[in-house]
């Protein structure tokens, strides 16, 4: 066996446990499916290994031309982060209820795939989220936060015209119905303006299930509009050195809302993509194993099966650091109208403080909205998959450093 293709775990002590599902007579709850272990536990396991699984690669080519040619020890955030947008992009083209099949080919799944291959002309590699990570002040190898991930990628979705998403982060813990819809809602003769026709399937709707409409593909019918599917992120802090308790089943109810793209965050450069709950423990996929770089070869044709996983790991959520990232998707206007109904129920506790704010209108004393999604909010010198060469040398995880403050 050729030691240089042996993947690397890179697992820390006492954070992660990576064991099957139970076999018990309780739900695990993934990414707004409830399943019971003793009745539905194969179709957990088939839900979490439909999930796109993106680790630590090593041997692509150099970023930026002279930049490291391995993420490990500084590219889990940014593993995360396209882990929870290629969920996304599969909701949008092939619906939350799309389960892998190594031996069935599927353009749209592999189209979806390449667009995450460690190379520059891949339009989320981790060469372009970490080159277009300069411009929120991250130099190439420098451990990324749960927001600066989330603007990156906000960024990078421009470039995606097939998939023709918004992406919205929000600012100060607050959602802008105004700001979503300014975004979202476009002309009919706009160039960009069509729905995939794939529906967004029913939701698999189970007793206690939180926001239970049904989730099929429609066309905006306000006047001349039309909706164009969003991609909400929710940078958050809910705690200041550790996760405040009153937050807790707030958290775990996000994961029960059928929109859910799940969480991005973990603990200080040691980030996790969250994708559930069990118990009290978090159901996450763990980008800390160090894999070869993959190529398709000259037919277009992927090993895919190292992007995907068995069996998720699961943490104490009390081991949660509090800077966290939540991701939501809506394929149509009524299904953001949904979720502002039913996520009243996850952020509110008795007398306590939100989690985050709706709210109809911008507030006074902010600036006005600027969407961010169209080419002119970039000045880049060259073409996307032509950034300046930028070499620095790689900050790993072990320097300490901390997730951003919100």
């Amino acid at each position: 066996m050729d030691v240089a293709n042996v993947a690397c775990v890179t697992y820390e002590s006492g954070m992660v446990a990576i064991i099957d599902f139970p076999h018990e007579d309780k739900p695990v709850w993934i990414l707004g499916k409830q399943y019971n272990l003793r009745r539905e536990r194969q179709e957990a396991q088939s839900d979490v290994r439909s999930r796109l699984w993106v680790s630590y690669r090593k041997g692509f080519a150099h970023i930026g031309g002279t930049g490291p040619t391995s993420d490990q020890g500084w590219g889990c955030m940014l593993r995360c982060g396209q882990m929870m947008l290629a969920q996304a992009l599969i909701c949008r083209h092939l619906g939350r209820d799309w389960r892998w099949n190594p031996d069935k080919e599927d353009a749209k799944y592999i189209k979806i795939l390449k667009m995450f291959l460690d190379r520059k002309d891949s339009c989320y590699s981790i060469q372009q989220i970490a080159q277009m990570g300069v411009g929120e002040g991250k130099s190439i190898g420098q451990w990324f936060g749960p927001n600066t991930v989330s603007q990156v990628l906000k960024k990078l979705s421009v470039f995606d015209e097939w998939s023709n998403i918004g992406v919205h982060v929000a600012l100060d813990n607050t959602i802008v119905k105004d700001d979503i819809r300014t975004l979202c809602l476009q002309c009919n003769n706009s160039s960009n303006s069509s729905i995939s026709s794939t529906p967004n399937p029913n939701p698999h709707t189970l007793n206690g299930s939180i926001g239970g409409a049904s989730c099929e593909s429609a066309s905006a019918s306000s006047g001349q509009r039309s909706w164009r599917p969003l991609v909400l992120l929710i940078p958050l802090r809910l705690g200041l050195n550790e996760i405040n308790n009153v937050y807790i089943e707030r958290l775990k109810r996000c994961f029960m809302l059928r929109h859910s793209l799940g969480v991005i965050g973990g603990k200080p450069n040691h980030a996790h993509y969250f994708i559930g709950f069990l118990d009290d423990e978090l159901v996450y996929l763990d980008p800390h194993t160090t894999q070869p770089c993959i190529h398709d070869d000259k037919w277009g044709n992927i090993p895919d099966d190292s992007y995907h996983c068995e069996q998720a790991s699961r943490m104490k959520i009390q081991n949660l650091d509090p800077s966290i990232a939540l991701g939501f998707y809506f394929h149509t206007e009524e299904d953001f109208e949904d979720w502002c109904v039913d996520v009243q129920k996850v952020i509110y506790e008795k007398d306590l403080g939100p989690m985050f704010e709706l709210t109809e209108h911008r507030p006074s004393h902010w600036p006005p909205f600027a969407s961010g999604q169209d080419m002119e909010s970039f000045q880049l010198p060259l073409d996307i998959t032509e950034l300046d060469d930028i070499g620095v040398e790689p900050r790993y995880d072990s320097e300490d450093e901390e997730f951003e403050l919100l």
